[in-house]
């Protein structure tokens, strides 16, 4: 079964049901939680409704798929989401309520999302964020995630060019790995000087 139930201090991190529609339409149409994010808002339920089909009930179909709702233990109402993404980027992401940023709960929720990965043998994974999002990066740092280098991307469908951070945690133990699959699609990539780690070498597109 993809997606099993997990269980934190404070969360449960379970799958999307028909059920949370109205959660998910309060999460997916906040103008400021989705601001870094490719899609824009969604502005009505019916949208809500076209989402969970095709970004959830789809994924649940999958032999293997990470789709999270995060629920406060206690209403086990949505208030956020993590995916991790099963191409070869291994991409990790999420989203919360405004109301409730600022309080570890991304970070609870991701490490305890890492462990299933662990368990489930995944080798590593990714996550990228937009240089004007610095927080975004301090999540992933908190998560074990090391930055690797960043590239220049034209974000669709929002259509603007957005330059990313890429960040990699490797589960397998083989440090050395780095995933190269941005710097090698996008034509302008490189290391940023002054970033705490640093990727030594990057071979040209």
């Amino acid at each position: 079964m993809n997606t099993p139930t997990l269980h934190t201090e404070r969360l449960i991190l379970r799958r999307f049901t028909e059920e949370d529609l109205e959660a998910i339409y309060q999460i997916y149409r906040d103008e400021e939680v989705n601001r870094f994010l490719p899609w824009f808002p969604i502005k009505t339920m019916e949208e809500a409704r076209q989402l969970y089909e095709k970004k959830y009930v789809q994924c649940y179909r999958e032999e293997r798929g990470y789709r999270y709702a995060i629920c406060q233990k206690g209403d086990n109402r949505p208030i956020g989401y993590v995916h991790v993404s099963t191409e070869d980027s291994y991409d990790f992401g999420y989203g919360l309520c405004r109301e409730l940023w600022h309080k570890g709960i991304a970070t609870e929720a991701g490490k305890a999302v890492i462990r299933q990965l662990q368990r489930d043998g995944i080798p590593y994974i990714t996550a990228t964020h937009d240089i004007n999002n610095p927080r975004s990066g301090q999540v992933m740092r908190r998560l074990g995630m090391r930055y690797q280098y960043s590239y220049e991307e034209l974000w669709q469908p929002k259509d603007f060019l957005v330059t990313f951070r890429m960040y990699q945690r490797n589960l397998d133990g083989d440090d050395s790995r780095v995933y190269r699959g941005y710097w090698n699609q996008y034509p302008v990539h490189f290391v940023e000087e002054g970033m705490h780690e640093t990727l030594e070498a990057c071979p040209g597109s």
